[in-house]
């Protein structure tokens, strides 16, 4: 079992709703009503885009631990 931490990108769109996004996984993106909203919807793309990796037997690229100063997701597989 492994934890990965990812930083997620956050925007306010001009609707009022927010993006939320991981450049370091092209294509995984969410959005909610709010900042809450959008990382806790992200945390499950996040999910299922790190667990299909896995299952297609692809790397994951796992670094040293860092600060981050901005929202995280983080999540165990």
């Amino acid at each position: 079992m492994k934890t990965y931490r990812f930083k997620a990108e956050l925007e306010q769109d001009t609707d009022g709703r927010w993006s939320s996004w991981v450049d370091d996984l092209p294509g995984c993106a969410a959005w909610g009503h709010s900042e809450e909203e959008a990382l806790s919807a992200l945390k499950d793309a996040v999910q299922a885009y790190v667990e299909d990796m896995i299952e297609a037997g692809d790397e994951l690229q796992s670094g040293k631990p860092e600060v981050i100063e901005a929202p995280v997701v983080s999540i165990t597989v």
